[in-house]
């Protein structure tokens, strides 16, 4: 069984870091393509966000894969 603890123990500072961005980065993904959502959040291309949250969970991903 895949056990969580030993693959976060893996994980540094930088990594920690890189999820929150990627966490945020996701958020604004979500807000973009909500129709409701701010005007500023719209002025950005969803893209954008889902690019950044994909390049700042690859490497966290990558070490707990492994």
């Amino acid at each position: 069984m895949w056990n969580f603890k030993k693959k976060m123990k893996n994980l540094d500072g930088y990594d920690l870091v890189l999820i929150k961005l990627g966490s945020m980065s996701f958020i604004l993904f979500v807000i973009s393509i909500w129709a409701r959502a701010m005007t500023l959040v719209h002025s950005v291309h969803w893209g954008w966000f889902l690019g950044v949250a994909i390049l700042t969970m690859l490497r966290p991903w990558k070490k707990m894969m492994m």
